[in-house]
């Protein structure tokens, strides 16, 4: 049926003669589109909470949302921020910053220290956010993240409106709490959020793991 989206197991001989494995073949309706001017329109995307520091021993959190990963090996990272920002002459001087993954419990802190600056505000101490001290950088780290990402930044490109901090990763810290006891980190426990066209949202379920459309044993996880 046109537009339906349910999934139909579909098979054949192959040239052995046997039936090859069924794989599951979804139909869904093309969708009528409208043409914008260019925009970025890549969502959602983390909503993330970046410390800095200057030599003065002067920090401040600032929200990120234009981050993400860009190499393995080594780890890489890259926050953009617009060079008006409080925290941007903190990195430019330094050389570094921390990246801290937000949740549920931090949405309200992710959304204040994306619209005060810390010109004119303790964004700590108003929001009692803690003050952990970092191992490889002056910034220090929010103790109530369940990730925080040391980085140091190997270049730095303008690009327009935001300039990009391209960074190596020179530690990561994991809470405790969302280990198991097979040591297994399960970030998915802390209620992750991410950022999507003026809106946080939370990630309430599981849709499959890493390569569960190619295996044998086809299942959707829900919770």
């Amino acid at each position: 049926m046109k537009g339906s989206s349910r999934k139909q197991e579909s098979s054949h001989p192959g040239r052995n003669g046997r039936k090859k494995e069924k794989r599951p073949v979804v139909h869904s309706a093309m969708q009528k589109k409208q043409e914008w001017k260019p925009g970025n329109m890549v969502y959602p995307v983390p909503a993330v909470l970046v410390t800095a520091a200057d030599k003065s021993g002067r920090d401040n959190i600032i929200t990120v949302a234009w981050t993400g990963t860009v190499c393995t090996n080594p780890p890489m990272v890259y926050i953009s921020v617009r060079p008006q920002r409080y925290s941007y002459h903190m990195i430019e001087e330094t050389g570094e910053f921390a990246i801290n993954l937000t949740t549920r419990e931090l949405a309200f802190a992710t959304d204040y220290c994306g619209v005060k600056s810390g010109r004119d505000v303790d964004k700590f101490q108003e929001l009692h956010l803690t003050r952990q001290k970092a191992s490889k950088i002056l910034a220090p780290l929010i103790g109530e993240s369940p990730v925080n990402i040391e980085c140091k930044v190997t270049e730095c490109m303008k690009l327009g409106s935001h300039h990009m901090f391209l960074a190596e990763v020179a530690s990561v810290h994991v809470s405790e709490a969302y280990m198991d006891e097979n040591g297994a980190f399960h970030l998915e426990q802390a209620d992750p959020i991410v950022y999507s066209h003026g809106a946080y949202f939370g990630l309430n379920h599981v849709l499959g793991t890493f390569g569960y459309s190619v295996r044998k044993k086809r299942k959707n996880i829900r919770k």
